[in-house]
């Protein structure tokens, strides 16, 4: 059904997120009606490839077979320089343009009102400290190192509550130290959260959202989280902590698990500045898809145009 879809309708231009099965359809939908193909890179694939085969000759292999498809495409597409860069570090060597992500989120009016919601529901006071991580429970996003930087904060006297939300292959593992750790008190691991006003709501009452990801490029929760004046703790150097300055619209900090700790202590000695880099975040970090897809529409006619010139 899929396929006998896609043949009813007149595309002029095709656009693939996955150099795998769906980016080959759309390579060969692109090649077979002689119009022109974007591809984007999204994801640390070499990160993915070694945690499933366990050989780095065999995840290197692979990444190789990534590249190829990438250099078979006519246009591709990067969420910013730091994942451009990993994808030059995979041995691509055309031209890669710079489309940032964006969040269907508008900032919320009454803030007040949504986070009631979520303190009424979790039995939060309005003056408690309230950390989220949103996204796959899998090792390679450095989570380990999250929950022990949470076992190190409640040694030192630090009352917080953490939401864990997401679902992945690690998540019994972060369910196990977590109690090992006696953080039960503490954290609760909520699952998947697919009503996208129920997770507004939960970045609106968050003080932090806290992303130690080494493996992200460019991730949408950070935005997210912008977009109701939730900063977010992210690893200088890594991929998604492009744009943020330290202190300013977010917090940087180096990796493990007594660096993030320390860096989440400093960051909420001082309630004012924490809601100041909050609503700093929001005016620098977050953008909504619709002043994106302005750029993306125009990008797309300039590559129609010149393509159809090409085939002249």
């Amino acid at each position: 059904p899929f396929i006998k879809r896609l043949k009813q309708i007149s595309f002029d231009i095709v656009h693939a997120h996955t150099p795998f099965s769906s980016g080959n359809i759309a390579l060969d939908t692109a090649r077979k009606r002689g119009i022109p193909i974007v591809a984007s890179f999204h994801s640390k694939y070499y990160d993915d490839f070694l945690e499933s085969l366990k050989f780095e000759g065999a995840a290197r292999f692979v990444v190789s077979k990534v590249v190829d498809f990438y250099n078979s495409v006519d246009a591709v597409w990067t969420v910013n320089r730091s994942t451009a860069e990993t994808l030059r570090e995979y041995g691509y060597k055309g031209t890669i343009e710079e489309i940032p992500n964006g969040t269907e989120y508008e900032t919320v009016k009454d803030k007040e009102a949504e986070c009631e919601k979520i303190n009424s529901q979790f039995g939060f006071t309005p003056d408690q400290l309230v950390f989220i991580y949103v996204g796959q429970m899998i090792r390679q996003k450095n989570t380990r190192a999250l929950i022990e930087s949470l076992a190190l904060l409640k040694q030192r006297g630090l009352d917080f509550k953490m939401l864990m939300i997401g679902q992945g292959y690690a998540l019994e593992e972060l369910k196990a130290l977590s109690k090992s750790l006696d953080l039960d008190d503490r954290v609760s691991f909520l699952g998947p959260i697919y009503d996208r006003e129920y997770l507004k709501s939960i970045y609106c009452r968050a003080n932090l959202l806290i992303f130690p990801s080494l493996y992200d490029n460019a991730s949408i929760v950070v935005r997210e989280a912008a977009s109701q004046c939730c900063p977010a703790v992210l690893v200088e150097g890594s991929n998604t902590a492009e744009g943020i300055t330290d202190d300013f619209n977010g917090f940087l900090t180096k990796d493990g698990a007594e660096n993030i700790a320390n860096r989440i202590m400093k960051a909420v000695e001082n309630p004012e500045k924490l809601v100041e880099v909050g609503r700093n975040a929001n005016k620098t970090v977050y953008t909504n898809w619709e002043s994106i897809v302005d750029e993306v529409y125009g990008r797309y006619m300039e590559i129609i145009k010149v393509f159809s010139k090409m085939r002249a």
